[in-house]
């Protein structure tokens, strides 16, 4: 993978993963503030973990590029086992600690693919209402 490509994965990766850790922090805030402390910790903590995966995803896609199909399958399986086990340890913390919370945890999990998703929804909405005002 090219120099400059990696800096646009990289770029990508700062983008969803700064929106996500600060809609957690934000968020871990008001939950502190309302007396929610173990919500706010499984917040942060499964928000962290997802940023962390998403930079993992993005840094080892060069390791898939560029292999025989048998060698990227056999990497992308690993990468795949990696990345669960790597999910796997907030999950595990959540449910042996009583200060965070694991609902809480499971949704700071799925924040970085939470924001992914509401900014195409918001860019599609946004795309369908200039349309609809051109005609």
């Amino acid at each position: 993978m090219t120099k400059k490509r990696m800096e646009a994965v990289r770029e990508t990766e700062k983008h969803y993963c700064s929106i996500a850790l600060g809609i957690a922090v934000i968020a871990a805030i008001i939950c502190f503030m309302l007396a929610f402390k173990p919500i706010g910790k499984g917040l942060i903590l499964g928000s962290l973990f997802s940023a962390a995966n998403f930079i993992l995803m993005g840094e080892t896609l060069p390791m898939r590029i560029g292999r025989s199909r048998k060698k990227a399958a056999g990497i992308s399986f690993l990468l795949i086992l990696l990345r669960y086990v790597l999910m796997a340890i907030p999950l595990v913390l959540s449910i042996q600690m009583a200060q965070f919370h694991l609902a809480a945890t499971i949704i700071g999990l799925f924040s970085v693919q939470l924001v992914i998703m509401s900014e195409h929804i918001s860019r599609h909405i946004r795309m369908k209402t200039r349309k609809s005002q051109v005609f």
